[in-house]
């Protein structure tokens, strides 16, 4: 690098921080690419925190995977069993990337008290059933233990806790319907709740009660080795279509699957909005920034017109001024980025911490505060490419340079 362009770039840095026109307007511009990176990120982790949370409590009541019988068209209540001896029982060998196996079986009931009543569906679980899932949503008492005898332990919603009003400790009875017809004596089955849970998916908290699978398994008159369907946990959601199909070609031709995407589409094209508004949110946000510093960058080289004819006067090429130019935006977005992402990821941990921002109507969200969650390739690809398309954008406006002569030049004020 010669004389001429150590010059130039010393100039140019020191004019955000001389009293000038272009001071004011390079802050703005500073301003405008924090700005616009904190609502980026900001907008990234919420969508990616909600997304992931509304999932971890669709797949903690359905699996992503489920696995029945043809002959129950999809229905929520068990009708044909599936035998447990399957060669993907307990452990799903033959396929990578499952972590967990689970046989349940439901079945449609009601809740009768003096006061009042409920539609429920109990859901049989048995010792295989995974309790990590659920240990964030309970709320009072504790987990039915389904590992010894058979015990009339239920896990109840709170929402179906406080319609009914009962409480851990009180106990209920429940009707069931026998399957070979309205006209046969109904079942009956006292329970005792000795834990009560909390989703925030009234979709499901309004309607499942967990019980042991053996009360399903007799009133159904099914053997000790025959249950509803399994519910497949996979390590990783986005291979949810492909691992899918694995299972299907690794199952009974009696046996179909079912995602959860697939069962809750309603669901899940809403949360697929949340991509669209995230992306809308970046290109708006990366316009204005580039808008911006194309300004402060047009200013700066107003200002030093006169300097640039000198440089050309001594020999300095259009591009080599150009780039002490361009070098100097890349500073400049860089402290805004980095004071943006500063504020922004300090925001997304207090938030994901103490959980200071909340929703104001829950119900719409299923969840009462705003999740956060960061992936972090994702966090250097934005400022990249943050850093990249506005540069981009400034490469037109720099060529403003290249119209300028040393004569014109010396003589502008």
């Amino acid at each position: 690098m010669n004389f001429e362009y150590f010059l130039a770039k010393r100039l140019i840095t020191g004019a955000a921080h001389k009293v000038s026109i272009s001071a004011p307007i390079i802050k703005i511009a500073i301003a405008a690419i924090a700005l616009g990176i904190i609502m980026m990120l900001v907008a990234i982790a919420t969508s990616l925190g909600l997304k992931h949370k509304i999932r971890e409590k669709i797949t903690a009541f359905n699996g992503h995977i489920q696995v029945y019988n043809y002959d129950n068209n999809n229905s929520d209540v068990s009708v044909v069993p599936v035998s447990l001896n399957q060669e993907f029982y307990p452990e799903f060998k033959s396929v990578e990337g499952i972590s967990h196996v689970q046989a349940v079986a439901s079945k449609a009931g009601v809740i009768r008290t003096e006061n009042t009543f409920e539609g429920i569906i109990a859901k049989g679980i048995g010792n295989d059933f995974n309790w990590a899932v659920f240990k964030e949503y309970l709320v009072a008492g504790r987990l039915p233990n389904y590992n010894e005898g058979l015990n009339d332990e239920v896990l109840m919603s709170r929402l179906m806790a406080n319609r009914l009003q009962l409480g851990v400790g009180d106990s209920f009875f429940a009707i069931f319907f026998k399957t070979g017809g309205a006209d046969q004596i109904p079942n009956q089955r006292k329970f005792n709740i000795v834990g009560v849970y909390d989703s925030g998916f009234e979709e499901f908290d309004g309607l499942y009660v967990f019980t042991d699978i053996r009360h399903i398994q007799r009133m159904n008159k099914w053997k000790p080795d025959q249950v509803g369907n399994f519910e497949v946990f996979l390590n990783d959601f986005d291979q949810l279509g492909q691992k899918s199909k694995e299972i299907y070609g690794k199952t009974l031709s009696e046996l179909d699957t079912q995602t959860i995407k697939s069962k809750y589409g309603t669901i899940f094209e809403w949360i697929s909005m949340f991509d669209f508004n995230v992306a809308l949110i970046i290109g708006i946000m990366i316009i204005v920034g580039g808008i911006n510093m194309i300004t402060a960058l047009l200013v700066l080289i107003l200002e030093r017109t006169p300097m640039i004819g000198i440089l050309k006067a001594l020999g300095a090429s259009n591009w080599s001024i150009r780039k002490v130019f361009l070098y100097n935006a890349v500073y400049l977005i860089g402290i805004g980025l980095l004071w943006g992402n500063t504020i922004a990821l300090g925001a997304i941990w207090i938030q994901n911490k103490y959980k200071i921002v909340r929703f104001p109507n829950p119900k719409e969200y299923y969840i009462d505060y705003i999740p956060v969650q960061i992936d972090w390739s994702t966090v250097l690809l934005l400022n990249v490419g943050v850093l990249f398309l506005c540069l981009l954008m400034l490469l037109l406006p720099s060529y403003i340079i290249t119209k300028i002569t040393p004569v014109k030049a010396t003589k502008f004020e």
